[in-house]
């Protein structure tokens, strides 16, 4: 089958709608379940490339979560800890699959944002992760391979209509990609830049000391950032993307964006957080959404007014201060920020080091490169220029 039928375009009214291989070949993919639509397999085919190309960098199972072309968050595969389980709600006891914590950790950089989200997974789909989705609100999954026990529990999604498809893992794109734009066809090569340690090596500040499991976060981030719509910065922490900023027309715009993720993903993990008073039947968005009022100030403080925390709590939670976030915050340590292009100046390097920065990866080029390297010096931050830029629309 070299040619699918879609429902309709990026919105109803753009009909006809289809994918399909120019050059007659079968299409690399199946449907397995459900009707995927045109910005689902926008979704599906990016974030394949990304978790692709995350595992054979690290050598590590990756999963991505992905919303309106762009992650919400992407992750390798290590071992939950028990704070990740609170945070992400996981129920399941015991040890989870390497590629369930990858997706588990990948949605749980931005759960909010990972709401209806299209799920995609470097290895074979087993019934661990088919479980945690199971009680999750996305769209649809891709992914090399599916267990027989995973595929019974998806086909039960969304009253047996969620979208399941699987790709050959051994597909390779033509090189040269075509994209029409108001009818009018551009032409560019196929980004096959390849994303490694190599590109670490020109450690431009006082500190040089970068660690192995930096390296990773540096990895990362550079992937997610290679398939995020662009101006794009990534804040990363023990191989999990915790802020993404997408999509920005100014650069310290999107060190904004993402810190401020990567902050709310930390606030996430405060004792005071991770034991709020739910109710039992109180559903994950939910509990999403009231943890996100809850560490609002403003929000939070009309919510305790008006009496709305009977709705999701037992009972009534007490309000954080500013100075307790501000101070949980400030304990933030060891995380990366990868940038898709140089940092122009100094300011995107203090806004960073906010949110416990201390190692990043950007191309360089600025001509104030010497002003972002002396800021990152003050800190001790070590930072890495790539010489590569990483732009994606």
């Amino acid at each position: 089958m070299n040619e699918l039928e879609l429902k309709y375009g990026c919105n109803p009214n753009q009909k006809p709608s289809r994918i399909f291989m120019k050059d007659g070949s079968d299409l690399p993919i199946q449907v397995l379940n459900g009707k995927p639509g045109f910005i689902n397999f926008l979704d599906a085919f990016n974030s394949w490339q990304l978790v692709k190309e995350l595992k054979e960098a690290t050598g590590l199972p990756a999963a991505a979560s992905f919303k309106h072309v762009s992650p919400a968050g992407a992750a390798v595969g290590q071992p939950l800890t028990e704070t990740d389980r609170a945070m992400y709600f996981v129920e399941e006891e015991g040890e989870l699959s390497p590629i369930a914590c990858a997706y588990i950790r990948a949605r749980g950089a931005d759960r909010l944002c990972s709401y209806g989200d299209w799920a995609a997974l470097s290895d074979v789909c087993d019934a661990d992760v088919a479980r945690y989705l199971a009680k999750e609100v996305s769209d649809g999954i891709i992914a090399p391979g599916y267990t027989d026990e995973a595929l019974e529990i998806l086909k039960t999604k969304r009253k047996g209509s969620y979208n399941v498809v699987q790709i050959d893992p051994d597909y390779v794109p033509a090189e040269t990609e075509l994209k029409d734009v108001f009818g009018i066809t551009f032409e560019q090569g196929h980004n096959n830049f390849e994303i490694n340690e190599a590109l670490l090596e020109n450690v431009v500040t006082e500190n040089k000391e970068i660690p192995e499991s930096a390296k990773i976060d540096m990895i990362v981030a550079l992937i997610t950032l290679k398939y995020t719509q662009s101006n794009s910065v990534c804040y990363v922490k023990d191989g999990q993307a915790i802020g993404v900023g997408a999509g920005q027309q100014s650069r310290i715009h999107c060190t904004r964006l993402a810190g401020n993720k990567a902050d709310q993903w930390w606030l996430r993990q405060m004792p005071e957080v991770l034991n709020l008073p739910f109710k039992d039947d109180v559903r994950r968005p939910d509990r999403d959404n009231a943890i996100d009022v809850y560490l609002s100030d403003d929000e939070c403080d009309d919510v305790l007014r008006d009496g709305e925390w009977q709705r999701v709590f037992t009972e009534q939670p007490k309000a954080l201060t500013r100075e307790q976030k501000k101070d949980w915050i400030a304990k933030m340590s060891g995380v990366t920020v990868g940038s898709d292009a140089f940092f122009p100046f100094g300011d995107n390097v203090e806004r960073a080091r906010k949110s416990g920065v201390d190692y990043i990866a950007e191309p360089g080029g600025s001509i104030r490169d010497d002003n972002v390297i002396e800021v990152a010096n003050k800190y001790g931050i070590a930072m890495a220029f790539t010489g590569m830029r990483l732009f994606h629309h």
